[in-house]
């Protein structure tokens, strides 16, 4: 693991619903221009964390700290503040929108009351070209995109605000071969521009290809951290599965 101090920082982080300890004391290290990748089988407490990264749940316990400097984040907006893009699965793009529009939603440059539109789609255009998207026009609706496409305009919406830890939910669940690849090639950009990069993903094989590290989570706790060139797919199951014991789990 690298010796610099990470981008994204988690120590001891505790959420509890009701009764039930989704997450029980988990760290995690995130490092510019790396991607970490985070697995786990349903219930592993995946969800809970990203949502508490991202700042719509906060947590009962433990520090969220980033660049060093920690942070409370008392919503999504504070995360995006501090630099964390979260890119969930569902996308949240408006299909009967343009490209250019969803990707300043909330963000639209004014003068006066008026919507700077050419401005807009000219950014828009720049910043996509920068990322290497193929998108032949930022006028087109959404809706019109491929599934491959929306989840690439989705992350150039969230760079656009200039994150420097990117959080991607699941990037290729839906995805085809092709459009698997496309969105392996935006996250190799993400990690080549330097940003610390977050996939939370089932996709054994895209974890292989693209990640750095790989945390596998267990029963709202950290399994175990591992180089992916430290590592195999086969011990990373057992970690998942408990099949091999982690590196704090006794069950």
């Amino acid at each position: 693991m690298s010796t610099l101090q990470p981008t994204l920082e988690l120590r001891g982080i505790k959420k509890t619903f009701g009764h039930v300890s989704a997450l029980k004391g988990v760290d995690l290290a995130a490092y510019s221009g790396e991607v970490l990748a985070i697995v786990g089988d349903n219930g592993a407490g995946k969800s809970s964390l990203i949502r508490t990264i991202s700042g719509v749940y906060r947590p009962d316990e433990g520090a969220i700290l980033v660049e060093g400097e920690q942070q409370a984040f008392s919503n999504p907006a504070a995360a995006r503040a501090a630099g964390i893009a979260t890119v969930f699965q569902d996308l949240a793009l408006i299909e009967v929108l343009d490209v250019a529009t969803n990707m300043f939603i909330g963000q639209y440059p004014r003068r006066g009351p008026f919507v700077r539109r050419k401005a807009m789609e000219r950014e828009a255009r720049a910043f996509l070209d920068e990322l290497g998207v193929s998108v032949a026009s930022v006028r087109t609706e959404i809706g019109m995109l491929s599934g491959g496409q929306r989840q690439i305009v989705a992350i150039a919406r969230a760079m656009r605000t200039g994150g420097q830890v990117v959080l991607l939910d699941e990037p290729t669940a839906a995805l085809g071969v092709r459009e698997t690849a496309q969105a392996a090639d935006m996250i190799r950009t993400l990690r080549e521009r330097g940003n610390a990069v977050i996939v939370v993903s089932h996709d054994m094989s895209l974890v292989f290809e693209l990640a750095d590290s790989i945390q596998v989570m267990r029963l709202g706790e950290v399994a175990g951290v591992r180089r992916r060139t430290d590592t195999t797919r086969d011990e990373i199951i057992g970690l998942i599965t408990g099949a091999i014991t982690g590196d704090r789990l006794t069950a």
